[in-house]
């Protein structure tokens, strides 16, 4: 619901999915400038390899600081914004940054244990994925109204 009462339009899984295949395609170009051109710099520079653990700590920060930045205070990635896709509190309003971290944070075992985490949105009653059902977060659509994916 809005605040001023009215229901809000949720995207489709299919909608949804899209757009995280499209913000995967992105993550790659972002993580390919913040991560792999720095490490490749540095081995150009003479220093040993870095050990695995860092890259996947650098990589886990990187993704980490591009999520609260956009998911935080109404903003949207550029996969948002191409699939009108908006991320809210449950209550209409403008993730704040706390549940924004959450929301991150529930992402990765939801993803990683098979994807159970999306396929939980099938049975759910709201078609909510199973970490924005725990990040108190839900996905709507945004801008132009009465078209479905």
């Amino acid at each position: 619901m809005t605040p001023a009462g009215e229901p809000l339009e949720r995207p489709s899984i299919v909608r949804r999915l899209a757009s995280m295949l499209y913000e995967s395609l992105l993550l790659f170009g972002v993580l390919a400038a913040l991560l792999v051109v720095p490490h490749f710099l540095l081995g150009a520079l003479g220093h040993r390899l870095v050990a695995p653990v860092v890259v996947q700590a650098h990589a886990f920060i990187v993704l980490l600081v591009y999520c609260l930045w956009f998911w935080s205070d109404g903003r949207q990635t550029l996969a948002m914004k191409t699939w009108r896709i908006r991320l809210l509190g449950r209550d209409g309003q403008p993730v704040r940054p706390a549940q924004a971290l959450l929301r991150y944070l529930l992402c990765w075992p939801s993803i990683a244990l098979g994807g159970i985490g999306i396929l939980w949105a099938v049975v759910d009653r709201e078609r909510l994925f199973l970490h924005d059902r725990l990040a108190g977060t839900q996905l709507v659509m945004s801008g132009a109204r009465g078209k479905k994916a």
